[in-house]
């Protein structure tokens, strides 16, 4: 029986890389891996749907569940997870000195519906009482001008939205005060090219991201894999392999970060950064699957619709391919 043939597109991850240097196959797939800068990647697949498997953004895969039909289809593997509290940028200039001096402010971010500022507004209106709707949002390129929204939004009347000039970025005017503060996944340039006019909200962050997790067990999910939803309707079975193979890449990276003969990342103290995380977050501490995630999700969802990006509440289980959902045991 000759094997399916799929493209996928991914970020040279080292929790993927086995995919991509074949060392992990998945059962019956030949895949052609392309390795694509993140923004890359979503813009080819939300737009053009240009390759069979994709990393996506889990904010613009769920905007993508209130269409009819569907065009992806996901499984429940996480190749990008990550804190962010130290991704709240803001202007010296707007004088914030705390998360609450962000009410009534303009408030930027590449696309509204990015995944990184959907759990930043989650997390600022839980933790500290910073309404969505009491900010004014701002749109545009971060660094370079025109950066429109991947996919098509309707928000509700009480999101005020406002895009940015044809000639504006939002890292320089977040510098120049134009913007109170950068909600974003990408360290805006001005943070290093003009420390005296931006900084970090939270500045000390790491104490602050443990606390979270210590009190919320959320280690933030960015992005999902997702399938096309034709592949998927002619192939199921691909959902769970790729899945199985997903997760024994997953579990090489865990084998080699372990080896303490020699480094393998440039990070002088990697070993005890794995031990403190193990420490605090349990050794499958970047978790794959959908049970051991659900509450992660749930916490999303939430804000996904709170934000007016979904117009109903979803469920985690709607996310996933059914036959992600559980796995069979012996």
């Amino acid at each position: 029986m000759a094997r399916l043939n799929l493209t996928l597109a991914c970020w040279d991850y080292d929790r993927t890389r086995a995919l991509a240097d074949g060392s992990v196959t998945a059962d019956g797939i030949d895949l052609n891996y392309l390795s694509l800068p993140v923004e890359e990647t979503f813009f080819r697949m939300l737009r053009y749907r240009e390759f069979d498997v994709a990393e996506m953004s889990m904010s613009s895969y769920c905007v993508t569940l209130m269409r009819d039909p569907r065009p992806f289809v996901a499984i429940p593997v996480f190749p990008s997870r990550m804190f962010r509290h130290s991704s709240i940028y803001v202007s010296t200039a707007a004088r914030i000195a705390k998360p609450a001096d962000l009410a009534g402010k303009r408030v930027a971010s590449p696309e509204y519906q990015m995944t990184a500022p959907v759990w930043i507004r989650g997390i600022l209106q839980d933790e500290y009482g910073v309404a969505v709707d009491g900010v004014t949002h701002v749109t545009g390129g971060e660094e370079e001008p025109n950066r429109d929204e991947k996919v098509k939004l309707s928000l509700p009347p009480r999101i005020r939205l406002e895009r940015i000039g044809p000639d504006q970025t939002l890292s320089s005017m977040l510098a120049t005060g134009e913007v109170a503060a950068l909600f974003t996944a990408r360290m805006p340039s001005t943070y290093r090219t003009r420390p005296n006019d931006v900084r970090r909200l939270f500045e000390d962050y790491v104490p602050i991201e443990k606390d979270y997790y210590r009190r919320t067990s959320i280690f933030p999910i960015m992005h999902v894999i997702a399938l096309r939803r034709e592949v998927y309707d002619a192939h199921p079975w691909a959902a769970a392999s790729l899945y199985k193979a997903f997760c024994a890449a997953q579990r090489a990276c865990y084998a080699s970060l372990d080896t303490t003969a020699a480094l393998k990342a440039m990070l002088p103290w990697l070993t005890a950064h794995l031990e403190e995380a193990r420490a605090l977050m349990g050794e499958d501490y970047w978790s794959y699957g959908f049970h051991a995630n659900r509450h992660v999700l749930e916490t999303f969802l939430r804000y996904h619709h709170e934000q007016g990006l979904s117009s109903r509440l979803l469920k985690p289980e709607e996310m996933f391919a059914p036959e992600t959902l559980e796995q069979f045991r012996i």
